[in-house]
């Protein structure tokens, strides 16, 4: 991996930014401000893994750069408390035992995170609210309230030796929301009136026209939802999405249902938030899931996860019929409440088909309005340039074409092409007093965690999986006189995942003719026999196969000599 070594120029670039993930992507998000002796980061996230990832559990950044230049790494700053924002936190302590600033709500998740993972003893975690203002080296970082599908959520107003920059973080501009909630407009606008060097904005939804929807009108369809289901409500959300908790909790009192919290995350967040008071959870509405035949279906809302067709999460498992205490009846009704994040439509589309034969009515996101996106859509876009009218402009946040939109968005706004700078991760932009430039660029890379492995599944892996789940194994197993070259056990061949070994039984015999030929043309006297007939075998075993049945199966030798 290429590393760019060489410390800012205190004059041609007193600021540099370097995405080292989330910028061409969704998910891995992290971004690196530096100056000559500090680096702070903003988020560190992770990414679930892509279809030909197979085997592995979550996707980190790779955090090559940072161990280059750990010396300089001050702190760790958090926008809110989603996966893609801090699930890499935990795996980035590891290299760099710096303080973390965040907000309550992000803070007590991530306190949780490193409690499990044995690490909160030697943390430093700083507790921050919208309005404060923290002092990193030569940053000087405010943080600003806005809304989001989470609680707690804020962007960044960070003042640099080169100018002020605006990191929006993950936000829409909700007309009418909750107090907690709402984005204030009113601190942006302050910031640009003041003079802003560089706006780096949240592009998810740079390509949708118009506003998002209110979470009044999702509020509203999911009480008439609740209000005409004859049996069981099972809700399942992003268990940091305490906002539409709230909601729910709200229609349940209404209804006169009882709540039940399902899911490890699910209750985690919620005493998190009922603690900090985010929550308001009146005495007696939620009741153990122990005590569920207790009451009459009509009085139950079950509120879980799985939204996203995890396999392990509780609503998969209800789906699977694998889960203990809960059973999908008749008059059940599931509300999928969350958006398909791209890459789990198939594993959703399962989930929501199992249901569907198991009897009960399935509600999501393509047949009723019961999720609104906390990502700002083309509107609250613009005005967001609009509040900060910043000299320069970086879309962040999204897949190329996102940040591709947004930046048509900011050109259409005014902006000169020189304006808007369109980084991609591993982009190094320069701020000075001057201006502002992409002036260089590093490899960056991503970091496969599997199981308690990180990082040592690698692209030769990953293709091994695919040939096995695509071909299967043979496996050949022979023990060989070692002075006079004769087979004394095998050839055996055990065919894993390429054939029925009974259906196909003269496709493996005539493998074994083919191998029985190679031990006969083998030179006893030669001292590299072994390895020579370990490769024959299995080119010669791949060609048969290629030949005979068109497939390639991974060849596993096992040669003995005695």
């Amino acid at each position: 991996m290429s590393i760019i070594a060489e410390t800012p120029d205190e004059k041609r670039c007193p600021v540099r930014v370097i995405p080292l993930g989330g910028l061409g992507e969704i998910g891995l998000n992290m971004m690196v401000f530096e100056t000559r002796d500090t680096i702070m980061i903003v988020d560190c996230g992770l990414m679930f893994p892509e279809d030909y990832m197979l085997g592995v559990d979550i996707v980190i950044p790779d955090f090559e750069y940072i161990k280059a230049h750990h010396e300089k790494v001050k702190a760790i700053i958090l926008t809110h408390s989603h996966e893609d924002h801090i699930g890499a936190v935990p795996y980035l302590l590891k290299e760099v035992n710096v303080p973390i600033y965040a907000t309550p709500f992000t803070l007590g998740l991530v306190r949780h995170k490193l409690e499990e993972r044995e690490l909160l003893a030697k943390s430093k975690l700083v507790e921050v609210k919208a309005g404060q203002s923290v002092n990193i080296g030569p940053f000087d970082v405010e943080f600003i309230q806005v809304c989001h599908s989470v609680a707690d959520g804020v962007g960044l107003a960070i003042k640099t030796p080169a100018g002020l920059i605006v990191h929006t973080g993950d936000f829409k501009i909700s007309h009418g929301a909750e107090p907690f909630a709402a984005t204030d407009t009113a601190r942006f606008a302050q910031l640009g009136a003041q003079g802003v060097l560089a706006l780096l904005s949240d592009s998810t939804n740079a390509e949708k026209e118009g506003y998002t929807v209110s979470e009044q009108e999702i509020g509203r369809t999911l009480a008439d939802i609740a209000a005409n289901s004859p049996g069981r409500i099972l809700v399942a959300v992003f268990a940091s999405n305490i906002p539409r908790i709230a909601q729910i909790i709200s229609i349940a009192k209404k209804t006169g249902r009882k709540i039940i919290f399902n899911g490890r995350s699910i209750e985690i967040s919620v005493r998190i938030a009922t603690e900090m008071g985010l929550l308001n959870l009146p005495e007696g509405l939620e009741v153990p899931l122990a005590e569920l035949d207790d009451y009459p279906d009509n009085q139950i809302v079950i509120v879980t996860t799985g939204s996203q067709g995890e396999p392990m999460s509780a609503l998969a498992r209800i789906a699977t019929r694998t889960h203990k205490q809960l059973k999908i009846q008749k008059d059940d009704t599931v509300i999928l409440s969350s958006k398909f994040i791209p890459g789990n439509e198939k594993a959703i589309a399962s989930i929501i088909n199992r249901l569907y034969r198991l009897g009960a009515e399935v509600i999501y996101e393509k047949i009723s309005q019961i999720h609104v996106s906390g990502h700002a859509f083309r509107e609250e876009l613009k005005l967001m340039m609009q509040l900060v009218r910043p000299r320069y402009f970086i879309p962040i946040h999204g897949e190329y074409r996102h940040l591709m939109h947004h930046a048509r968005l900011a050109r259409s706004m005014g902006m000169s092409k020189e304006q808007v700078l369109l980084a991609e991760n591993g982009d190094v932009v320069c701020f000075s007093p001057d201006g502002g430039a992409i002036l260089d660029s590093m490899d960056t890379g991503r970091t496969l965690v599997d199981g308690k492995g990180v990082g040592d599944v690698g692209r030769s892996v990953l293709r091994e999986r695919r040939a096995l789940s695509e071909h299967g194994m043979v496996i050949v197993t022979m023990i060989i006189d070692a002075d006079t070259g004769v087979v004394m056990h095998g050839p055996e061949l055990t065919s894993k995942g390429f054939v029925f070994e009974i259906e196909k039984g003269h496709l493996l015999q005539d493998a074994q003719c083919v191998i029985l030929d190679l031990v006969e043309e083998m030179n006893p006297n030669d001292p590299g026999r072994m390895a020579k007939l370990k490769k024959d075998v299995s080119q010669a075993l791949r060609q048969y196969f290629s030949f005979v049945i068109q497939r390639r199966p991974i060849i596993l030798p096992v040669i003995v000599e005695v």
